[in-house]
């Protein structure tokens, strides 16, 4: 079974905002082709929509498929139709989703504007949707049954069971927790259990299950209500050790005679099933204190001799665990009976498949049959009981401890306890046993001589290089091609910073590189590193400024001849050339203002500018912007706006 697995059923309108989410993200919208998006969008949402409900109906497990006990059980928790109707809407929803859209897909295709392309898809969409709403009360059905089905024990029909049964308050979960680690509610009221409980134990290596079921009323089975029906189901379905709980002390409200009555009436239920009655708190009243009347009932159950009668009390613990030794040893062997029967032929004869099974099985024995006792040694059974208060008692390693300093001060003498072919040799120098000889007997006496004369030799060797590989001895080529790796290198790194720093640019336009002006010393630093020489370029480059800023003769000359042996005379310069040269003087800095004092007359005056300046600009903080000529728009749609899971708002605009 796996009804722990079954996935939660989203309600009708989460149905609705999960399918259309779903198609809103993976379709983007295509303008250029707009009738194939719609197209895509139908049918995506019919496909979506059908693994939705596909996944839902498979997901719950099929009634014709489970063990007579699961179904039954479903039927009285569930109402095996009502589930059945609902599973069965769901289907239909399903296939009449896919109708509506094989139908609008092909409308689609045939329209006549694109405006009716969107209107079908509109219509196509709020069908689909309708039909999602009308599943409202079998979806929230159909999540109910999943959150119960998941609280269910996880009952195993097939294997070693034992099954407690009687009316209310007799004591089942008492002993159900007594011999399992089962948590069963016990309270001094009736009808404290109102499902099935399982509890596990361990009994021989092998593993039992015991189920604690609700107490049972002497009625018809037609009155019975849905806790009472579970335990009837479990008793008629289930494959177990029957433990019929009865209350001798009458302390659980009903009266001997009335229990022995349930009894009889439920004992169809136990057919071809082992069947114990347990008479319970037998600390408050003893079988032997019953009326002779009692007595004789009690007895006439047993006496068909399908049924055993067994003693104990859950209060004081006496007798719990000779009941559970006693069922448990009962249903093993009864279980191993049923297989041997079920492999043996009617003439009597071992089938193939058991015959197989008992080859493969061999359990060892003493050779001849003969019985081996128990031996203990003499000195064993003669050894006198140690008694701490004796002083010609044994001495133990802890009277030893106790007089060399205690605990953390007296250390174990382990080499006392050695094992050697001569006990003399316990306490040598070297303790290293092999074979029961002294390693130290077969060491070499100059071996401390040989090792100087070794060492001696490898460090000779070592000075000598004779341990030098080749490979540690480089050329001067193969120097210089490593130096020249690494100042390239570090000139990868210099470029890479460098257009990390031309990167920072933020809202700034991006330049060319042609475009880009460098100064004649870049050029400078560029040739030298390249290895060219730069002093004629310096040269020529110098010149041709100078040339271009110079002043020529005809330039100078108001005439507009030139006489090339004429010898060049500074003119006078005129009165309008005095004042052009005033009024434009050839160093710029001059004219350099500060801006933060031009304008303002006083301090007062430039606190008051500067105060709304900053909140002129806490608009822009605010804004995210640098400036008031900053037009930086970022991403439109933020990812972490405009993708996952929707929380809340509508969907209409979809």
């Amino acid at each position: 079974m796996t009804w722990k697995d079954i996935a939660p059923v989203p309600t009708a309108q989460e149905f609705i905002d999960i399918i259309l989410s779903r198609t809103q993200r993976r379709l983007p919208t295509q303008i250029s082709r707009i009738r194939a998006f719609y197209t895509r969008k139908v049918k995506f949402t019919q496909e979506t929509c059908s693994e939705k409900f596909g996944a839902i109906v498979s997901s719950f497990p099929i009634l014709t498929d489970q063990h007579p006990f699961h179904r039954d059980l479903m039927n009285i928790l569930y109402d095996a139709d009502h589930f059945k109707v609902a599973l069965g809407q769901v289907s239909t929803a399903k296939h009449l989703i896919e109708t509506i859209s094989r139908d609008y897909v092909r409308l689609l295709k045939y329209s006549q504007s694109l405006y009716q392309c969107k209107q079908l898809k509109r219509a196509a969409l709020g069908r689909m949707a309708t039909l999602i709403k009308r599943l409202k009360d079998p979806l929230a059905y159909l999540d109910q049954v999943r959150q119960h089905l998941a609280r269910l024990p996880d009952i195993n029909p097939t294997t070693r069971t034992l099954l407690v049964a009687g009316f209310p308050n007799v004591g089942k979960s008492s002993f159900v927790s007594s011999v399992t680690r089962a948590d069963t509610p016990v309270e001094p009221y009736a009808f404290t259990t109102k499902s099935l409980f399982v509890g596990h134990l361990d009994y021989k290596y092998l593993r039992y299950q015991v189920i604690d079921t609700p107490g049972i009323l002497d009625h018809p089975l037609e009155e019975m209500n849905t806790i009472e029906m579970q335990s009837v189901t479990a008793l008629a379905h289930l494959r177990a050790a029957i433990c019929f709980f009865i209350d001798i002390s009458e302390q659980c409200g009903y009266s001997l005679k009335a229990q022995i009555n349930l009894f009889k009436s439920i004992k169809p239920l136990f057919a071809n099933k082992m069947v114990f009655v347990v008479l319970n708190k037998m600390d408050v009243k003893k079988f032997e204190e019953l009326e002779p009347e009692m007595q004789a009932e009690l007895n006439d159950l047993v006496k068909s001799g399908d049924v055993e009668l067994l003693r104990a009390s859950c209060a004081t613990q006496e007798g719990v665990q000779d009941v559970k030794n006693h069922v448990c040893e009962r249903l093993l062997a009864e279980r191993v009976s049923q297989k041997l029967k079920a492999g043996t032929g009617s003439s009597g004869n071992m089938g193939s498949r058991l015959t197989e099974v008992m080859a493969r099985i061999h359990v060892a024995q003493p050779m001849g049959g003969v019985t081996r006792e128990t031996f203990v040694p003499e000195a064993i059974k003669n050894m006198k009981k140690y008694d701490k208060n004796d002083p010609e008692r044994r001495r133990l390693a802890r009277d030893e401890e106790f007089e060399n300093g205690g605990a953390g001060v007296f250390n174990v003498d382990l080499k006392r306890d050695y094992l050697l072919a001569n006990p003399e040799w316990k306490y040598d120098k070297i303790p290293e046993i092999y074979d029961g000889k002294n390693v130290y007997d077969y060491v070499d006496p100059d071996i401390d001589a040989k090792l100087a004369a070794l060492e001696e030799e490898e460090e000779r060797l070592e000075k000598e290089g004779f341990y030098k590989s080749d490979s540690d001895v480089g050329d001067e080529s193969e120097e210089e091609i490593l130096q020249k790796a690494e100042l390239i290198r570090e000139k990868h790194k210099l470029i890479r910073n460098e257009a990390k720093m031309r990167k920072s640019l933020k809202n700034r336009a991006m330049i060319p590189r042609k475009s880009l002006k460098k100064s004649f010393s870049q050029l400078e630093d560029h040739l030298d590193q390249l290895g060219v020489d730069t002093q004629e370029i310096d040269l020529r480059g110098r010149a041709a400024v100078r040339e271009t800023r110079g002043r020529s003769v005809g330039a100078r000359s108001r005439t507009g001849t030139v006489d090339p042996d004429a010898m060049d005379v500074d003119n006078a310069p005129s009165a309008r050339d005095r004042l052009r040269s005033q009024s434009r003087p050839r160093d710029r800095s001059v004219m350099a203002t500060n801006r933060r004092e031009d304008g303002v007359t006083d301090e007062l005056v430039r606190t008051k500018v500067e105060r709304q300046a900053k909140l002129a600009q806490r608009k822009m903080n605010r804004m995210a912007r640098q400036g008031e000529a900053d037009r930086h728009i970022g991403a439109t749609m933020p990812k972490h706006l405009f993708s996952g899971k929707r929380t809340i708002g509508k969907t209409s605009s979809r």
